[in-house]
């Protein structure tokens, strides 16, 4: 069992959070038990995983995407007060990373997804206060298109929307978890074959095709669930704590 306020802290220099200006406060979102012995992790802090770690008699829950996003009602009512009302009522600590987990070069969404395609990251782009939050990197091999949407299908256990910018074999990839169709612009300035994110755009489409990009759509869902697995499980090791990723479905 260790402190909550340890956890915290360790995990907000670990990840560096005051080196970013996000969408969301990163860290501790709901306060909780003081003692953490059994932590659960998860991509969204949704009903349903909030009933999962009740049930696991969960201390706290790691998530990628918690509560308090900017340009939303700060009212606590409806959806939010009824999740809300259930971490109080259960004693259970909300801890969540959005920025800072997608660009940890270690820990991070980005880099665990690099991992699992097999892709040694050469350098990073869509710099968010000097620090890249997207990765590039080299194939082992060149691929055709085909190959790296089967590669991506075993890795994610989802089937990537491929929209395809030109004929040659890909080589020199780009990938940023989530909803990063927008950075398909810096990706294709920076002469990359292909780049991987998680959603699709209309426009999208018209801009792979124009650039001379591939762009693959593989699931926001899917590409951002590596980060709070790798980060929860480094959690665990540091503070003797129990750890489990919860992977709720999702197909979007």
């Amino acid at each position: 069992m260790a402190s909550l306020n340890a956890i915290v802290d360790y995990t907000n220099e670990l990840l560096a959070v005051s080196q970013f200006n996000d969408y969301c406060p990163n860290g501790l979102q709901v306060q909780g038990r003081p003692e953490v012995h059994r932590l659960i992790g998860g991509v969204t802090a949704s009903r349903d995983l909030l009933d999962a770690a009740i049930a696991a008699d969960a201390d706290a829950i790691l998530v990628h995407h918690g509560y308090f996003w900017k340009g939303e009602d700060a009212a606590i009512t409806g959806m939010k007060y009824e999740r809300i009302r259930r971490l109080i009522d259960a004693g259970i600590a909300l801890l969540a990373y959005h920025l800072p987990l997608d660009a940890h070069p270690e820990y991070g969404n980005n880099a665990q997804l690099g991992r699992l395609l097999g892709v040694s990251i050469s350098g990073g782009f869509a710099l968010r206060a000097n620090i890249p939050i997207a990765c590039h990197g080299h194939l082992t091999e060149p691929l055709r298109h085909a190959d790296l949407s089967d590669r991506l299908e075993a890795v994610l256990q989802r089937s990537p929307l491929c929209i395809q910018g030109h004929e040659r074999r890909i080589e020199r990839i780009g990938w940023c978890t989530g909803a990063a169709q927008g950075y398909i612009d810096e990706a294709a300035a920076l002469g990359l074959d292909a780049f991987i994110s998680g959603e699709i755009s209309e426009h999208t489409y018209h801009a792979a095709r124009e650039l001379g990009i591939s762009y693959y759509a593989a699931g926001h869902h899917a590409t951002e669930r590596y980060g709070v697995m790798a980060l929860g499980q480094h959690l665990s090791e540091c503070f003797d704590l129990e750890f489990s990723f919860k992977d709720l479905p999702n197909p979007v």
